[in-house]
């Protein structure tokens, strides 16, 4: 699809018996044939899709992260139980272990743990609605585009380049929207995936390798030594 240009490919299985395909695929056979295509004498459209996250946070046994207070399990978390290359089948088994595991924690704590101090009003008085709330849902697409064209499954220096140039505009304009309008949920949403989506493109930038599921064209071999990809909060940096 990369290398056409096209919107996607197709699969077929109009090979095998109309009987074998329903048995054995009957929700896919339905839900085909509700979108018009009869999966038994016709080919598929498909695409890829991204559907996990391969860890990312570190936690302790209890799910418990570096943030005081802040709990991760699933996919978002790095427990380092499955290894690095983790797919979703075990991360919901990790959803269950380390989420009773946090949940218990949390309730031992409960007690012990201070009231929040008072926090000031929302002052409002110099923002405005947005007339252009749009924006937000375009740039949110924006963002998705070009984060699957040039830092998904393979990637090339210059397609990290393109995407880096791309998301610091996106901040910027973030960051302006965010100074002079009302904040809305998906306002903050956009600004964290935008913040997430170059950390990435500066951690993948950084790496001069291939390695699990970091593949460049660039650099295809393994560095001799593997190298730490725990990212560190620098004071005055973050």
């Amino acid at each position: 699809m990369k290398r056409l240009g096209c919107d996607c490919v197709f699969l077929d299985i109009s090979h095998k018996p109309a009987r074998f395909t329903k048995e054995h695929f009957p929700n896919i056979y339905h839900r085909c044939l509700e979108l018009g295509y009869d999966i038994t004498n016709q080919p598929i459209p498909v695409v890829p899709a991204a559907h996990y996250t391969c860890g990312g946070v570190i936690t302790d046994r209890h799910g418990q992260t570096d943030v005081e207070g802040l709990y991760a399990a699933g996919e978002v978390a790095f427990t380092g139980l499955h290894g690095a290359n983790r797919m979703a089948s075990n991360s919901l088994l990790e959803c269950l272990v380390f989420a009773h595991s946090a949940s218990l924690d949390i309730l031992a704590q409960l007690t012990e743990i201070p009231p929040h101090p008072p926090l000031p009003a929302w002052d409002e008085s110099r923002v405005t609605d947005s007339d252009e709330e749009v924006v937000v849902s375009h740039n949110w697409d924006e963002l998705r585009r070009f984060l699957w064209d040039y830092v998904g499954i393979v990637r090339t220096t210059k397609r990290l380049q393109r995407a880096k140039r791309r998301v610091d505009l996106l901040r910027s304009e973030i960051h302006e929207y965010y100074s002079n309008f009302r904040v809305s949920n998906d306002l903050v949403e956009l600004r964290n995936l935008t913040e997430v989506a170059d950390l990435i493109i500066r951690s993948a930038q950084l790496r001069h390798e291939s390695r699990g599921l970091h593949y460049t064209l660039d650099y295809p071999e393994k560095s001799p030594k593997a190298q730490n990809t725990v990212l560190t909060p620098q004071i005055g940096n973050w």
